[in-house]
């Protein structure tokens, strides 16, 4: 498993330096949005309300689940410092342990929050592989952050909601799940602008191991607490 995910990572880091562009940063920012609306905006799923009541709703409404699908909706449990959860819109799976998602009002983006992350990292830490434990990109510091965070699971898109997200996301907050960037473009951000080739090459592959050595460890059962 560890060897496939660097694999997977390492070519991914490889073709990032290869195409690096402007828009490569993942993030929209001219406007301020909060993570729910946002969401509901891109999935299509008609809940309204906390982030963290979404799961609770979601019941005898949509499909829930523990496995990742493109367009459905990861609830995150409120911690201390995120007293209202947190909900993101998954755009992409990558492995059995690596999704991008596309979400609101995570990272400061230069400094400011309300900002919009396309396609960015979160990796299944939890011991068991069910995604209850996560860890998120983080932009200030271009990589994953340092905390775990607990989810409840992924509330699914039905038919009426991939109409809606289809077809209500025409602004320039588009953040395109059915025509999710290359994971490639992410790579891309972890990557310092005007960095040389080797230099590039470097970086990417130092944040692709610490991914991966964060997947070995939750195979192992041993996954961080913090």
């Amino acid at each position: 498993m560890l060897k496939r995910t660097r694999t997977l990572l390492g070519s991914l880091a490889v073709a990032a330096v290869l195409s690096l562009a402007p828009t490569a940063g993942g993030a929209l920012a001219e406007t301020y949005w909060q993570c729910v609306p946002f969401a509901r905006l891109v999935s299509g799923i008609q809940i309204f309300g906390d982030a963290y009541t979404w799961w609770q709703q979601a019941i005898g409404k949509y499909e829930e689940g523990f496995q990742p699908k493109a367009g459905a909706v990861l609830c995150f449990k409120p911690t201390e410092r995120m007293r209202l959860g947190h909900v993101a819109v998954v755009s992409e799976v990558l492995t059995d342990r690596i999704v991008q998602i596309t979400h609101a009002n995570w990272s400061p983006i230069e400094g400011s929050r309300g900002k919009v992350e396309k396609d960015v990292t979160l990796v299944d830490v939890s011991p068991e592989g069910n995604w209850s434990q996560v860890k998120v990109w983080y932009d200030p510091s271009r990589d994953l952050g340092g905390s775990t965070y607990q989810t409840y699971g992924f509330i699914y898109q039905d038919a009426t909601a991939k109409i809606l997200a289809s077809t209500g996301v025409s602004n320039a907050e588009n953040t395109a799940i059915a025509m999710a960037q290359s994971a490639a473009s992410h790579m891309a951000s972890a990557v310092r602008p005007g960095a040389g080739p080797l230099q590039m090459l470097s970086e990417a592959a130092d944040s692709t191991d610490r991914i991966a050595a964060l997947i070995a460890k939750a195979t192992r059962g041993d996954a961080p607490n913090n």
